[in-house]
């Protein structure tokens, strides 16, 4: 594995014992780092935290009325359509489809993009939609008015084609209930709403909504794990797993943007004036059949689906939405309204759910996409390019845990000797800790750190995180291919790369001296390690499971040559020389 480096090679039954509860606590972490993650989840803002245990809330400060009071008459003639119809919206990114009625989305095609069918991907959920509403739907405080909005039949300025730029109105008016709907397109994957609902002239605090998930989301496992409600509260960005969201809470703190998102794709709504922001979270639960191939209504599982609902308290609600691809430089390039009505807020990068480890994994992928741009055009082969570079740059740890092992070697006679001086004496006698204080003086006189072969390994565990972050995170590798592999995102289907990995560690792990390794700890890790860590890649993404095979390739080669050294030779011999001492041992024994 590229990053993980065999720990026979320290010296000493004590300190293998160390290294190997290293390399448990590692192997812990890997397997508990996303499930902690969903588990716990970020803690809300104060003020969230609270109006979500509430019960549904009530418009902040418009009222909503949805109908004239007694002795009120309707304002205004009747504006609807006679029948249902559909304009069409499209731009070299994208093609929306309007319906009349409810002056709502039914479909969201990104160009761009495809589906696990290989059909255009649509954002619209064709599963969730028809049960919990579309896209640039209204959501108000009343389920009746609700009802009327998102069934009558609006008025729209224009049917069938339209190119952007361009401008899209709908309006409707009934009973003293008037509605006007207006879109804005341009060139990018924003698009632009003004939404302004009255009852009599009164302002309606009626809230644009995106109520029912994405289209990409078809398992069980993008509704339920990688499907997050996303936040930016004055500049600090959050994310909410589906468990923490509370279907109808109002939260009417100064957010920067809101939306939901799944692993790859988001839609983000960012008012125009925070400071005013309103909004409802919006979760609702649907079926969906637990084998997509061959689908059984009587085998499903239970999905939820997230949505959100944004407006202005002040009644009339002016916003942006992103609904496109979780592309770092696109969401870079869309920033927030800060206070002073310019677009100089933060930006949506920060929904890429890179976490803690931004730092390191965000390099990665910029490194990975120069070498994708300049120098092999696929990100497959630019991930054996960077992880040559990866293991060349850690190959001076790896060094350096040998010299540390070999030191260790050369002074393990000397341990043993004090060891076996204080042998008899119980663990709570305090002459153990004489024995302790002769082997520190003898480490410290000697220049040797017991740790010396642990600290490298633990500088490379946070870059096998980041890499791992990276590689789950970014929409390039989705449905990149590499030979025989045609989705890098996802785990290899004929399971060659998981096989791989285990005969390649196993090589690292045979060619490696283990000078001072107990015989069962030698097996142990030579055979049941690779095989363990093998088994966590068969599920894992390609193309994590492409660079750690490629990773060991290289620590076989680096292994091999490091054998040929002066370095290498002396850890040979005193691994022959321990293990013949140990049989001669065992034959006097018998």
């Amino acid at each position: 594995m590229a990053e993980i480096k065999n720990p026979n090679q320290q010296g000493g039954g004590q300190d293998s014992r160390t290294i190997l509860a290293f390399s448990t606590i590692f192997l812990l972490m890997f397997l508990g780092f996303q499930y902690f993650k969903q588990k716990k989840g970020p803690e809300p803002p104060p003020q969230q935290q609270q109006q979500q245990g509430a019960t549904p809330a009530t418009p902040p400060i418009i009222a909503n009325v949805a109908s004239p009071t007694p002795g009120q008459v309707a304002v205004g003639p009747s504006v609807k359509a006679e029948s249902e119809d559909e304009t069409f919206l499209e731009n070299d990114l994208y093609r929306i489809r309007f319906s009349n009625r409810g002056a709502q989305v039914t479909s969201w095609i990104l160009k761009k993009y495809t589906n696990e069918s290989g059909k255009p991907l649509d954002l619209v959920n064709s599963e969730a939609a028809p049960q919990h509403g579309y896209p640039l739907s209204l959501y108000t405080y009343d389920p009746v008015l609700t009802k009327q909005l998102t069934q009558a039949l609006y008025e729209p300025s224009a049917t069938g084609n339209l190119t952007a730029p361009a401008k899209l109105t709908f309006t409707y008016a009934e009973a003293g209930v008037k509605v006007i709907k207006t879109f804005s397109f341009d060139s990018s994957y924003v698009v632009s709403a003004d939404i302004l609902v009255t009852n009599n002239g009164v302002p309606v605090n009626a809230l644009l909504a995106w109520p029912s998930g994405l289209g990409d989301q078809e398992t069980l496992q993008s509704y339920n794990t990688n499907a997050q409600f996303d936040t930016s509260l004055n500049g600090k960005s959050d994310d909410e797993a589906p468990k923490k969201v509370i279907s109808g809470a109002t939260l009417t703190n100064p957010y920067d943007y809101v939306g939901i998102s799944d692993l790859y794709f988001a839609a983000i709504f960012l008012p125009e004036v925070p400071a005013r922001a309103s909004v409802v979270t919006l979760h609702n639960k649907i079926n969906i059949p637990r084998n997509r191939k061959t689908p059984d209504p009587n085998v499903t599982d239970q999905a939820s689906v997230l949505g959100a609902a944004v407006g202005d308290s002040s009644g009339h609600t002016r916003l942006r939405l992103f609904a496109g691809p979780k592309v770092i430089e696109v969401l870079g390039s869309v920033r927030a309204t800060a206070p002073d009505g310019s677009f100089t807020g933060p930006d949506l990068e920060r929904i890429i759910n890179f976490g803690w480890l931004k730092v390191i994994a965000k390099p990665f992928f910029l490194a990975l996409r120069w070498i994708y741009q300049h120098i092999i055009h696929n990100w497959g082969w630019a991930i054996l390019v960077l992880t040559l570079f990866i293991n060349l740059i850690m190959l001076p740890t790896r060094v350096q845990m040998m010299h540390s092992a070999l030191k260790m070697q050369r002074i393990q006679p000397e341990m043993d000797a004090i060891k076996n001086r204080y042998k008899n004496y119980k663990m709570n006698d305090p002459r153990r800790q004489d024995m302790n204080k002769e082997i520190f003086d003898l480490q410290k006189r000697e220049k040797v750190n017991m740790f010396g072969g642990c600290l490298p390994m633990l500088v490379q565990m946070p870059l096998l995180f980041g890499f791992y972050k990276m590689l789950s995170n970014v929409i390039e590798l989705r449905h990149a291919d590499w030979l025989w592999l045609h989705d890098l995102a996802a785990p290899d289907p004929l399971h060659v790369l998981p096989v791989f990995f285990i005969v390649t560690m196993f090589l690292v792990q045979f060619l490696t001296p283990s000078p001072g390794m107990d015989p069962t700890q030698q097996k142990m890790m030579a055979f049941t390690m690779p095989v363990f860590f093998g088994f966590m890649t068969w599920n894992l993404a390609s193309g994590l499971a492409l660079y750690w095979s490629f990773g060991n390739i290289i620590n076989v080669i680096q292994q091999m040559i490091m054998n040929r050294t002066k370095l290498g030779r002396e850890m040979k011999e005193i691994a022959a020389r321990r293990t013949a001492k140990r049989l001669g041992k065992s034959a006097v024994r018998k």
